[in-house]
C-alpha cells in the first residue's frame, strides 16, 4: 500500500504524517508513508488546500488533519 502526505510541510502537514504513521503501525499493515512537498504533484492529485491524504492513487482527505479513525477507515477502503 502506498500513501502520501501532501503539504508544504506546516504543522498539519507532520500531524496528519506522525497520525497516519502511527495508524499502519498500529494496523500491523505493509505501507509505504511519504511526505510530498513538491507544489506540482500536489495539484496533480487535484488537492488545492493541504495537508492531503492519498491512499493508493486515491485522494481521501484534503483540508485537514484527518483523525486517527477516519485514516483507519481509509485504508479499510483500499484493503
Amino acid at each position: 500500500m502506498e500513501i502520501k502526505v501532501l503539504g508544504p510541510g506546516c504543522a498539519k502537514c507532520h500531524a496528519l504524517e506522525k497520525a497516519t504513521r502511527e495508524v499502519v503501525q498500529e494496523m500491523g499493515i505493509e505501507a509505504t508513508v511519504n511526505a510530498v512537498s513538491d507544489l506540482k504533484e500536489i495539484i496533480s492529485y487535484g488537492v488545492l488546500l493541504t495537508p492531503g491524504l492519498v491512499i493508493n492513487g486515491k485522494v481521501k482527505a484534503s483540508g485537514k488533519v484527518a483523525s486517527k479513525s477516519d485514516i483507519k477507515k481509509y485504508i479499510g477502503e483500499e484493503k
